[in-house]
């Protein structure tokens, strides 16, 4: 009995480490590799289908995982599938992630290594998390010690809440606001009305009329100038002596 225990125990150890299936090798190489140990599972599209057999340092910078990989898996690996590092669960065993590659790549050669992509660090995302935790907390008590004092009546925006004096005070304040713009624009229209009164008045008929001639006038003398300094201005001069010889062509 104890000896087919121990048979029983070597058989499924041997099979958890696909020791009784064919398999092939593959690597892929990780800046961080958070965690992952030997004997972790390799999972294609969520499937148990391979374990990690060897981590190496190879330098500061890379970390090279072997893991061999069961034979079913040649058809399906293609050259462009992706390597990542991921974790069992919420808070589980970390293991190799292996995405499906496009349709149009060829096949995965045996002993050649995958394209990978490296994990997110946890460590970074809560030391954010941790700093908008804090942000969060100062605002709420911000927003807290703002509340007190509004109940308790401190503040010009406690006095608006509280006082109806102050409110009624405020709204007799914009219908006068209401009433003096009503009576500047009837005055305005009034004065214009008068405007137009007496241009048509004959005493001050001759009046308007000079004073239009006058404009024009003014007008007129602005336009000259305006065309003399475009004439005298250089660019214009160069621009009219490459026309003239065009002129004398034609």
């Amino acid at each position: 009995m104890g000896l087919a225990v121990i048979l029983g125990a070597l058989y499924l150890i041997g099979r958890q480490q696909k020791m009784f299936s064919k398999t092939f090798n593959a690597y892929a190489n990780f800046k961080n590799v958070s965690g992952l140990q030997v004997g972790n599972y390799v999972r294609f599209a969520g499937i148990n289908v391979g374990i990690v057999n060897n981590i190496v340092i190879k330098n500061d910078t890379t970390v090279k995982v072997n893991f061999s990989l069961e034979s079913r898996m040649k058809p399906f690996l293609k050259s462009d599938a992706i390597a990542s590092i991921s974790s069992d669960g919420l808070m589980g065993d970390k293991l190799v992630q292996i995405a499906p590659g496009s349709d149009s790549a060829e096949l995965f050669t045996e002993g050649s290594g995958l394209r990978t992509q490296n994990p997110v660090e946890v460590d970074k995302i809560m030391a954010k998390v941790t700093q908008i935790a804090d942000n969060a907390a100062t605002v709420t008590e911000g927003l807290a010690q703002i509340v007190d004092k509004v109940n308790n009546g401190h503040g010009s925006i406690a006095m608006l809440l509280r006082n109806d004096t102050l409110a009624r005070r405020l709204e007799n304040t914009v219908a006068s606001a209401k009433e003096t713009v009503g009576t500047i624009k009837t005055s305005a229209k009034k004065f214009n009305d008068n405007m137009d009164a007496a241009k048509h008045n004959f005493l001050l008929r001759g009046f308007f009329k000079k004073k239009e001639k006058q404009r024009l006038k003014d007008s007129t003398n602005n336009q000259k100038q305006e065309d003399l300094k475009k004439q005298e201005d250089p660019k214009n001069k160069q621009a009219d002596s490459k026309n003239k010889p065009e002129e004398q062509k034609k």
